[in-house]
């Protein structure tokens, strides 16, 4: 302790105001637990303020800009449209701002209380927090870290320069580029190159592998590859950049491709290649807390670190760097720490990429299970043969359901199309509830909607659909 450190005990400290973080202070509350939830950034993490809010509010703003070709084709015409981009910003912090004051009313009401500054474990059970005003140091039984992740950058591309951003700056919509290269066809690529591309940029994207979306379904990627095309996205697969140059205003690419070599040239570069954990500089050597080979808080099936009373939740905890996981890790972290039986054991992680159309998915893919040598009965239906899908003009995509074969067990769903995001819940609990086939196949879904593709896919799979 120094002159004017401040100190105090708690229960409970959560290092990081992310998707779990204050989801685990808000349960500890509920619990009847004194917590302190520390950040020196606002509510909600990089989720809420500059990852998946702000980007779906891009997402779906944008898509009013497509609807006019839809709405032609019914006999319903449209002026062009224009975009008024501080009137879109705007929009989209009054999201934002509105979601945070909800977080922080929530904490109000358990008790939860909220401290700003950056912290640093000084030792087991002891967390100092700075902020520009003062010094506290928290005493704590019990700690949750949640310190999230940040876009990785590389060599040769210098994220200082104001030609070169990352995602996150990408949200801010300051201006809209003439010309844009992405660095990268992952989920984040795809979803702001397809924002960029509608609001009129030339967007070209670079991509080392031979497709897009390595993770998912190809016959699913190739539908969104199809779609990036035809709004004039430029995709250079298999391709990688030799270097950058930067003017005042310019930036070049010497890019090389699998036929040639070739000068890119832009008004901003977006670096999308992923995320790494933020475990540096928060006094971890002073702790038990290890890592893994890439960074990685690690952690047991309660969310416990290898220090007993401290626990890590969300992307600090490694992949899959998804919020909805952060949720669940968050309650499951609060709920360890009260003493409650709990372990985090879901059988199911969906994941969703917000591209046009939507790509949804949960468990394993055909290819994967048949790679792990398992027999499978499959199951697809077209949107191009769902009422609902044809009466609001969006047929394209389909629902397949991968299904172990002597158990009929579902091992995994994919869908491409409208609401994927949506529907990929009920297969979610399908899976969880170790659903078989003739489950969904037997359930009786609403017509006309999206979701019966599901069940359809399920009668597919047995061999006893009537609309394929």
């Amino acid at each position: 302790m120094v002159m004017g450190e401040m100190l105090e005990e708690t229960e409970t400290a959560v290092l990081g105001a992310g998707p779990g973080g204050y989801v685990a202070a808000l349960r500890l509350g509920q619990l009847g637990k004194q917590v302190v939830l520390v950040d020196r950034k606002a509510l909600g993490g990089v989720c809420l303020n500059q990852g998946c809010i702000p980007s779906k509010a891009l997402i779906h703003a944008t898509q009013f800009l497509s609807d006019p070709k839809h709405a032609k084709k019914m006999g319903i015409d449209f002026e062009k449209a224009k975009v008024h981009l501080e009137k879109l910003d705007a929009w989209k912090k009054a999201g934002i701002e509105k979601l945070e004051k909800g977080i922080a009313t929530l904490c109000k009401k358990r008790n939860v209380e909220i401290v700003r500054g950056t912290g640093k474990f000084e030792s087991q059970n002891r967390l100092r927090v700075e902020s520009p005003h003062e010094v506290r140091v928290i005493e704590f039984k019990h700690a949750i870290i949640d310190t999230g992740s940040k876009p990785i950058s590389i060599p040769g591309l210098d994220l200082g320069d104001p030609l070169i951003m990352d995602s996150e700056e990408a949200l801010q919509v300051a201006h809209i580029p003439k010309e844009l290269v992405i660095i990268g066809a992952g989920y984040i690529g795809i979803e702001l190159g397809t924002v960029f591309a509608k609001l009129g940029s030339q967007v070209s994207i670079v991509q080392r592998s031979e497709r897009i979306l390595s993770n998912v379904e190809e016959e699913a990627a190739l539908i969104v590859q199809k779609q990036l095309e035809e709004i004039g996205a430029h995709l250079f697969l298999n391709s990688h950049f030799k270097k950058v140059s930067t003017t005042r205003s310019r930036v070049t690419i010497q890019l090389v491709t699998p036929e040639k070599r070739i000068d890119l040239h832009a008004d901003k570069v977006l670096i999308a290649l992923g995320r790494k954990p933020n475990t540096d500089g928060m006094g971890l050597e002073n702790t038990k807390v290890q890592l893994d080979e890439k960074g990685f808080i690690r952690i047991n099936d309660r969310c416990q670190t290898s220090a007993p009373t401290i626990f890590a939740v969300g992307d600090v905890t490694g992949p899959p760097l998804l919020a909805h996981r952060a949720f669940r890790m968050g309650k499951i972290a609060a709920e360890a720490i009260a003493g409650l039986p709990v372990s985090f054991d879901n059988v199911a992680i969906p994941s969703v990429v917000f591209s046009d159309p939507e790509i949804a998915s949960v468990g394993i893919t055909e290819k994967e299970a048949r790679e792990q040598g398992k027999e499978v009965l499959v199951g697809k239906f077209p949107f191009c043969n769902l009422g609902r899908a044809v009466s609001t003009d969006k047929t394209l995509g389909f629902v397949k359901i991968i299904a172990e074969k002597q158990s009929q067990v579902i091992l995994g769903v994919q869908i491409v199309g409208e609401h994927a995001s949506d529907m990929i819940g009920e297969a979610s609990l399908a899976m969880e509830m170790g659903a078989q086939l003739e489950d969904i196949a037997a359930t009786i879904h609403p017509h006309p909607t999206f979701s019966e593709a599901i069940m359809e896919a399920a009668e597919d799979a047995l061999g006893k659909s009537v609309h394929q």
